[in-house]
């Protein structure tokens, strides 16, 4: 599964480089790059719109439209338009790009995660569709969603936990729950800080907490499908966040960007890679 985002999707205009979780790796089949790719330049197009700081609200909103009507191939965004046609007017498929567009929608009109049961509402629609659309690309068992929403689910919280300091700076949004900050005397302007202290280490490992379990059930996900160039991609994005999750538990994003080495990424592509490998289950 990607990220926005390559999952995950989203992340404030990052460029290629700066993320995570690659969306069309080599790993993938040369025949599934064009589209998924199409995918990706169509999120990163959103992303940008609802993070452009230059845009009034009601632009930004406007041009979200312009997104969603070039979904439907006649008019609207380039992006949105070169991914009809990658994905041949395929409705199924392009629901999915449709459903990011609530997330970029709820960025423009909404700063704030109320709580966990919040954030997951958001991770729905921010990151769900994008492992959903990588299994109905390669035509995997619609049962194994689940799955893919636990991983993609995890990747976004995973980013929006390195980025929690940029995204309310830059921003002005918080992506922690915040009942949970106000139970610790957490306050947003504290993600401004140098050091978040015992308060955020606190939500901060509450959230990992959970990303841990997600992260164990999207585990299952690379023997289970079919595609087994997909399966080694998809065992290459869980290590990845396992290993991005035990950083985030022994540092502080406000502190220093938190982020794998290259040695950390190579390792975890040849792990991913031969468990991909393995027999379906």
């Amino acid at each position: 599964m990607a990220r926005a985002a390559a999952a995950s999707l989203p992340a404030p205009s990052k460029g290629a480089a700066d993320e995570n979780f690659p969306v069309a790796s080599l790993l993938l089949s040369r025949h599934k790059r064009p589209a998924v790719m199409a995918f990706y330049r169509f999120a990163r197009q959103a992303d940008d719109v609802a993070d452009d700081p230059d845009l009034e609200r009601e632009r930004k909103i406007a041009q979200l439209d312009a997104l969603e009507r070039g979904l439907a191939g006649l008019s609207g965004d380039p992006a949105a338009l070169a991914l009809h046609e990658a994905l041949g007017g395929n409705s199924r498929l392009l629901a999915h790009a449709a459903t990011l567009l609530q997330a970029f929608r709820r960025d423009v009109m909404c700063d704030t995660c109320h709580s966990w049961a919040d954030l997951m509402a958001y991770c729905a629609c921010s990151a769900a569709p994008v492992g959903r659309f990588l299994l109905d690309l390669h035509g995997e068992d619609q049962n194994l969603h689940s799955m893919a929403d636990a991983l993609c689910e995890a990747l976004q919280i995973l980013n929006h936990l390195q980025d929690c300091g940029d995204d309310y700076t830059r921003l002005g949004r918080v992506y922690l729950p915040a009942d949970w900050m106000m139970a610790v005397g957490l306050a947003p302007g504290d993600l401004a800080a140098c050091d978040g202290g015992a308060p955020l280490r606190h939500v901060l490992d509450l959230m990992l907490d959970r990303v841990d379990m997600m992260l164990d059930h999207a585990s299952l996900l690379p023997n289970h499908l079919q595609d087994r160039r997909l399966a080694m991609e998809t065992a290459v994005i869980v290590d990845i966040g396992r290993r991005l999750a035990v950083l985030l538990r022994n540092r502080d994003p406000l502190n220093s960007r938190v982020a794998l080495s290259p040695l950390a990424y190579g390792a975890a592509f040849v792990s991913g890679i031969l468990r991909g490998m393995r027999p379906q289950a």
